[in-house]
């Protein structure tokens, strides 16, 4: 599984007028239930909602990773989300919210959906990475800057 085959330019959205941390997890579900086989919006975001009862997804320097593993789909798949405004995500460093990448995977992709989220964290590490993520307009651009292998 590659975030490259998972991360499509249809599931990335600029500007994004979050209300709420549920609100911009329905959004993600929205844009991650296109791509998907037979998972709908409502599943994926009550697997967001169970993630996050089990601990913020909220990485630290504006950016969260909602992530979730459906018996509904056997289709990975990925979207980013820049929101307009920041949200507190309830991230361990308190800075709220502007860059969200949703993950959602088949059950039983235990390893390469770890694989895919401990690549996006290496990638969200890099504050160039994150200040290029938060400025550029570009869904081309955006999807590279994701999938690249970094340094």
């Amino acid at each position: 599984m590659e975030l490259s085959d998972l991360l499509r330019v249809e599931q990335i959205e600029f500007g994004f007028e979050a209300t709420s941390k549920k609100r911009t997890l329905e959004r993600v579900s929205e844009l991650l239930a296109n791509r998907t086989d037979n998972a709908s919006a409502i599943a994926i975001a009550e697997g967001f909602f169970a993630r996050e009862r089990l601990g913020s997804t909220g990485l630290g320097f504006g950016v969260a990773l909602p992530h979730t593993r459906l018996t509904e789909t056997t289709i990975p798949a990925a979207a980013f989300l820049r929101l307009a405004n920041p949200i507190d995500f309830d991230a361990p460093d308190r800075e709220p919210v502007t860059v969200v990448v949703g993950l959602v995977v088949p059950e039983q992709a235990t390893d390469a959906h770890l694989q895919v989220l401990a690549h996006l964290a290496s990638r969200f590490h890099d504050p160039v990475v994150r200040e290029k993520l938060r400025s550029s307009d570009s869904a081309i651009d955006v999807r590279a800057l994701l999938i690249e292998q970094g340094n």
